[in-house]
């Protein structure tokens, strides 16, 4: 028995005009522009909801952001610069334009993993003289807390404090303020010790699960370009408009990818 084989797969469709793939990732990414729609507007009615002053500034590393901006930027004139190739039957070209769109979402992926730890390992330190600094834990450890700290019967930390912080506090020796130089603060006058987490604040949480989610989007996008440019670059001798068709579809959820990024960087670091 023959198996009848579906319509539309190269060919486009009488009622769209575009073959199936392309109406089904316009689908998709229409579901997706709702979800980053959503958070947006959260955070938007958050931020216009603080108490004024409250909103924290100048938390995020801009360099960072912005040269994964232009990361992100040029990955985008590869994607299209690899798809414009196979158009032309150059499959070479094909191949070195992808390899760099999958080097950018690795250099991509680096930098944010980089900015997470950073935060991971960023703490605000509150004594009991009321006295708050923000600053790096000598060691630079992960999740450490206030109750680790008794659990581990830790008498004092290293602590170096951010360069914009000013004054000495009772029960922290050394030279402090505004140069962030290191200091020996005593376990017994702290208060409060918490990361940069998600947890920290209304603004992080926000971050994380932004910048989260549309890291996420760029991992699962390179995973998909990757597969296509190699396990499955075999449909390229067996059917090269099928071939050419899976690249410009994963290409427009990559410029999907892409474009929120352009959103997010102003909006979380520059405002």
């Amino acid at each position: 028995m023959q198996t009848e084989i579906l319509p539309y797969i190269v060919e486009p469709r009488k009622d769209t005009g575009l073959y199936n793939a392309k109406v089904g990732i316009w689908l998709f990414l229409a579901s997706e522009v709702m979800l980053f729609g959503a958070l947006f507007s959260s955070y938007i009615l958050l931020r216009v909801g603080a108490a004024e002053g409250t909103w924290p500034h100048h938390l995020l590393n801009i360099p960072l952001g912005t040269i994964n901006t232009l990361v992100l930027i040029c990955s985008s004139v590869t994607v299209v610069m690899s798809w414009a190739s196979l158009k032309l039957n150059q499959w070479s070209k094909y191949k070195f334009y992808q390899a760099i769109t999958i080097l950018c979402a690795l250099i991509f992926l680096g930098i944010k993993s980089f900015e997470y730890t950073d935060k991971f390992t960023h703490y605000e330190v509150v004594l009991k003289n009321g006295t708050s600094m923000t600053g790096h834990v000598e060691g630079s450890p992960l999740f450490l807390n206030l109750n680790k700290l008794k659990a581990a019967k830790t008498e004092s930390i290293g602590f170096h404090p951010d360069a914009h912080a000013s004054g000495h506090a009772e029960g922290a020796k050394g030279e402090a303020g505004g140069h962030g130089e290191g200091m020996k603060i005593a376990t017994a006058d702290i208060t409060k010790l918490e990361c940069f987490g998600p947890w920290h604040s209304t603004y992080l949480a926000i971050y994380f699960t932004l910048t989260g989610l549309h890291a996420l989007h760029v991992f699962a996008g390179a995973c998909v370009i990757f597969a296509i440019w190699g396990p499955l670059a075999g449909l390229w001798k067996k059917d090269p408009e099928r071939y050419t068709n899976r690249v410009e579809v994963s290409g427009l959820f990559w410029h999907f990818v892409d474009l929120v990024w352009i959103f997010l960087f102003p909006v979380l670091y520059l405002l």
